[in-house]
């Protein structure tokens, strides 16, 4: 064939032979599509306060350091607050040692002097019984006159009557206060006691522990500030806190039930841990700005959570971006 021609039926497949070519790179070139998700690691933090205001007296921790349950946190001052339970606890005593008075009766001394009063008295009945009755006799054979008679008759019945009303006096010493005074005075013991409470509880609350083990996440307050009541001075970080949260596009949604494993490796790492879906969220949202990338920009997806073991837990840090695959 003629050099022209060959040319020239060279040129006219040349546009068949470069669409073949791309082709083929575009399927060599191709990823297939990826199961993995893209999320990061979530911490739930623990914020500790005080309920009363005061200057910060101690503060015995510092940002990163691990706590367990029980752990002093922070102490505000608190003199004024141990001033009200010194004070309550003294109206305490006096309260008690006042009740114990009433339901015991009188002193011994009371009661002997009272003892010792009656007996006199029925002493004394006694001989003007007797002498009553002599005087009879006489006033029988007319030795003695009618007033002779009365004035005895007169004075065993005045000694009668006081050891009456010693007999009664004896009585009442001996049962104590009346019902109403007792149970008035058990009532302002039982509200001292309550008022001592508040003030222990009061003072026990400048004392803030670790309700929780974990690390430190940051200290908002030094030594010497002012703390307002209910402001945080310490964020905690257990490790059962920490999660994972990934987005998931709609069609993907179904795949996810509450309770199944996913395996979450850190970017940049082949390191993998397992985690267990425990919250789907039933909204979509825009994809998050820290996931934007070329692929998944402003697509809507829905927000999954899940949560790790406290042995894997312990060596993640919130912020970390992790791909999430669930696992087969």
């Amino acid at each position: 064939m003629h050099p022209i021609r060959k040319l020239m039926s060279f040129a006219a497949g040349l546009p068949s032979f470069l669409a073949c070519l791309l082709v083929l790179l575009h399927a060599g070139c191709s990823r297939p599509p990826s199961s993995q998700l893209q999320g990061y690691i979530e911490g739930e933090f623990v914020y500790v306060s005080a309920p009363l205001a005061g200057t910060l007296e101690q503060r015995p921790i510092e940002r990163g350091q691990l706590v367990k349950t029980g752990d002093l946190l922070f102490t505000l001052e608190s003199k004024s607050e141990q001033a009200a339970v010194d004070e309550t606890a003294k109206y305490v005593t006096q309260m008690q040692a006042r009740l114990d008075n009433l339901r015991k009766g009188g002193r011994p001394s009371e009661i002997a002097s009272l003892e010792g009063r009656l007996k006199q008295a029925q002493a004394n009945v006694d001989f003007w019984s007797a002498e009553l009755a002599r005087k009879e006799r006489l006033f029988a054979d007319k030795t003695v006159s009618t007033a002779e008679l009365d004035q005895a008759k007169s004075q065993r019945d005045g000694y009668r009557a006081q050891v009456d009303s010693l007999a009664a006096d004896l009585d009442t010493v001996r049962l104590g206060a009346r019902e109403d005074e007792i149970r008035a005075a058990e009532a302002a013991v039982e509200s001292a006691k309550a008022t001592l409470a508040k003030a222990q509880w009061a003072l026990e609350q400048k004392a803030q522990k670790s309700p929780v083990s974990g690390v430190v996440q940051d200290t908002i307050y030094r030594v010497g500030e002012f703390v307002p009541a209910g402001n945080p001075v310490a964020s905690l970080l257990p490790p059962e806190n920490i999660k994972v949260r990934f987005f998931v596009p709609e069609p993907r949604v179904s795949e996810f039930k509450q309770g199944a494993r996913v395996t979450v490796t850190l970017s940049g790492t082949k390191a993998a841990r397992s985690a267990t879906v425990n919250f789907l969220s039933t909204q979509a949202e825009f994809t998050p700005p820290v996931l934007y990338n070329r692929d998944n920009r402003a697509k809507l997806v829905f927000m999954i959570e899940a949560k790790f073991s406290p042995a894997d837990a312990r060596e993640l840090r919130p912020g970390q971006p992790v791909d999430v695959e669930l696992t087969r």
